[in-house]
């Protein structure tokens, strides 16, 4: 199974620059997409189905906002809209969906950029989402989470890890919870495979250059299990695909 995990920053905005066109180079068998900021009656679904895609759609309640979808050309056993916690089944965050005994979802962290509102909400948010997800490991050993998590794990994932230790994303606290993930038996898929350095996925839009210098973020993964961790077959960042301030990250598994 091939996996792409894509925050858009706007599917309407994604597709005016081309997604569809991208789409039809058939980048993978199941397609994560993050911050949609759309419901799927603002989208012509048609272009989707018509490359073999069915499409899932899970929206903020907050119009233009959050929300996640899942394209994929292998039909789903099942399909579960969000996890069960109000706030943030409200903001559209997670979608699941069964592939024989393995479950993917497709999550959408909380950002701490705005304010000291929002960090302490990614702090409780991610707190209850590891508590949800070891639970829901004793019933899905075979777990696969793909998202923006909005986290720059260690030094080697960001470009300037000095001038930003003060920065949301990348505070020690956030980095703290990603050890424990780690630990709590997840794997960094794509560091399995890819040990070296200057392998950004994100770039702040705020300085125009810094994308063409590489100077930015690795946040958006594909991480699995221990179960699936001898599955892993390919992975990889595409920088050079630009319909966003993020590019899409690759996982190709044996399932």
């Amino acid at each position: 199974m091939r996996i792409i995990s894509y925050n858009v920053n706007g599917i309407r905005s994604a597709i005016n620059k081309g997604l569809i066109e991208w789409l039809k180079t058939d980048p993978a068998d199941v397609v994560c997409l993050q911050e949609t900021k759309a419901v799927k009656d603002n989208i012509d679904c048609k272009a989707v189905n018509d490359l073999g895609y069915e499409d899932y759609w899970y929206s903020a309640e907050k119009k233009g906002y959050s929300g996640v979808a899942v394209f994929t050309r292998v039909k789903p056993d099942y399909v579960q809209y969000g996890n069960n916690n109000k706030v943030s089944d409200d903001e559209g965050r997670i979608l699941q969906l069964d592939f024989g005994d393995t479950r993917l979802l497709n999550a959408y962290f909380p950002s701490g950029t705005s304010g000291d509102v929002r960090q302490t909400f990614k702090y409780v948010w991610l707190n209850e989402f590891l508590t949800y997800l070891n639970e829901l490991k004793k019933q899905h050993p075979k777990l696969i989470l793909c998202g923006d998590y909005n986290i720059a794990h260690k030094d080697i994932d960001i470009h300037d890890p000095k001038g930003n230790k003060k920065s949301s994303g990348f505070l020690p606290e956030e980095r703290a919870w990603m050890d424990t993930f780690f630990s709590d038996g997840f794997v960094d898929s794509f560091r399995e495979l890819h040990p070296e350095p200057h392998q950004y996925t994100w770039w702040s839009q705020r300085f125009p250059t810094v994308r063409a210098q590489n100077k930015g973020w690795r946040i958006d993964y594909i991480n699995v299990t221990d179960p699936l961790k001898n599955k892993l077959l390919e992975a990889a960042i595409y920088p050079d695909v630009k319909h966003s301030d993020h590019c899409p990250v690759y996982l190709k598994l044996d399932l």
